[in-house]
């Protein structure tokens, strides 16, 4: 049986209409007014509401081991969450440790996944250390269709590749066409920086941020791009927080560099006073790189409008209360992350769009239609177009509310934006055509969600040995 959405004002990153929308076999056949359909169609009724493009979430870590623990969430729970939030999509960074195969950690993602999301997802194959087997290993993770790698410069030992092993990912990266995704710091500044506080008997959490300062991420933005550059590699600067890191991006994509940029929703609305708050309320907000001093905020939302910052993504990552408290006397040994994929969108459309600070357009683009075009997704996703998969959100301005832990669906015992009133929320989410979520309910298939393959899609390059 048909879907037929009536009497909705339908909003892309380009356009902003008045149309109802007909869905059969998954995907969008017809946009238009008055639409002739079959007799036994189901009817949505939209009046009065805005209808967005399935949102995309480029970044979030849901199976994650880290610091001798693991992220709170399951596929399950993540995907619910991430549907109520009103994203129908998500790309997972698969890590597995500096220790671990590379084939095999992405395989044991996959089959957590399967069968479990209520959403679609795809993955960025992180590539933590690069020997004699890893690039066969790479080459059949492209064939599988993941097409993108996610390197870190920084957690030195565990995640943490070091410049050779950056070229050689970045050098087979051109070759084969695919993007390759950066956390940009400094491993060895960090790790001296952080060695230098805990001897000085500075432990909390509130020296989280002094140890992985500003100047640290732009120096890894800008050894990131220059290591782009040179080997012709197309780069993703993920969370990027502050302005010195955004100047250097900007600066090499001046020159000509294709690199793109990502903020995080927590960087444009919360600072690092939130992690200087005494005891685990302080280590809720431990996440790297840090929240910053809230001079960068206007910073990251013009740039965000001005198209600077191409994505905004979330580093969903949660840890509970008493994962935290493993730092209780260490801050480096407080687990990095805060959760997110349920609330961005909320968020950014009222503190961003309500408040003037984010074109709906550009919302809609940075959100959904720019993550689906860099990752290979478009026009299958982030957009809303005959033949386009029907992943839609119908989304209630009126709806008024306040963010607590207690009606959150992230497996996590606090909320990272508590007490956050929002305006606005998704009325209806479906995905390719089935209603997942109605009015903040999850009323769906656990199981929907297809894992996305992907081609290549950049340039490839043939790059000559280094010297």
């Amino acid at each position: 049986m048909g879907l037929l959405i009536k009497d909705g004002e339908i909003v892309t990153a380009d356009a902003r209409c008045h149309a109802d929308i007909y869905i059969a076999n998954e995907t969008i056949t017809s946009i238009g007014l008055d639409l002739q359909v079959p007799a036994e169609t189901e009817v949505i009724d939209a009046n009065g509401k805005l209808i967005f493009p399935g949102f995309i979430d480029p970044h979030v870590h849901i199976h994650l081991p880290f610091m001798a623990t693991f992220a709170k969430d399951t596929h399950a729970t993540a995907s619910v969450a991430a549907l109520i939030g009103g994203t129908t999509t998500f790309i997972e960074m698969v890590c597995p440790s500096r220790g671990e195969d590379a084939l095999e950690g992405y395989h044991k993602w996959k089959q957590k996944a399967e069968g479990t999301s209520a959403c679609d997802y795809a993955f960025h194959m992180g590539v933590t250390h690069y020997d004699a087997g890893t690039e066969a290993q790479l080459r059949e993770i492209v064939k599988d269709g993941t097409a993108s790698f996610k390197i870190f410069l920084s957690y030195k030992g565990f995640f943490g590749v070091d410049d050779n092993e950056m070229f050689r990912v970045l050098k087979l990266a051109a070759e084969l066409g695919v993007i390759t995704t950066a956390h940009c710091e400094n491993s060895e500044l960090v790790s001296q920086m952080q060695h230098a506080l805990l001897a000085a008997g500075k432990t909390g959490p509130e020296w989280h941020e002094p140890s992985r300062p500003e100047a640290i991420e732009a120096e890894g933005t800008s050894r990131f791009a220059t290591f782009v550059e040179q080997t012709g590699a197309t780069g993703y600067v993920v969370h990027l927080s502050c302005a010195p890191a955004l100047h250097a991006a900007v600066e090499a994509k001046l020159r000509g560099v294709k690199l793109y940029v990502e903020s995080v929703v927590p960087h444009f609305l919360l600072d690092k006073s939130y992690a200087e708050l005494p005891g685990v309320e302080g280590m809720k907000h431990v996440m790297s790189p840090p929240l910053r001093d809230k001079s960068n905020q206007q910073v990251l939302w013009s740039s965000l409008e001005t198209r600077l910052i191409d994505t905004v993504g979330t580093d969903h990552c949660p840890f509970d209360t008493g994962q935290k408290l493993l730092g209780a006397n260490d801050f480096t040994q407080i687990p990095n992350g805060i959760p997110g994929i349920e609330e961005r969108i909320n968020l950014m459309y009222t503190y961003g769009v309500n408040r003037g600070r984010l074109n709906i357009h550009r919302f809609v683009d940075a959100l959904s239609t720019q993550p689906a075009k860099l990752f290979g997704l478009f026009p299958r996703k982030g957009t809303i177009a005959v033949g386009s998969d029907a992943d839609l959100v119908i989304y209630d301005q009126e709806y008024r509310g306040i963010l607590t832990a207690a009606k959150q669906h992230t497996n996590n015992d606090y909320c990272g934006f508590e007490g956050f009133a929002i305006e606005g929320r998704p009325s209806v989410v479906m995905v390719r055509g089935k209603v997942q979520v109605r009015d903040g309910v999850f009323i769906g298939d656990q199981g929907r969600g297809l894992f996305l393959r992907r081609e290549p899609q950049y340039q490839k390059h043939e790059v000559a040995d280094a010297c």
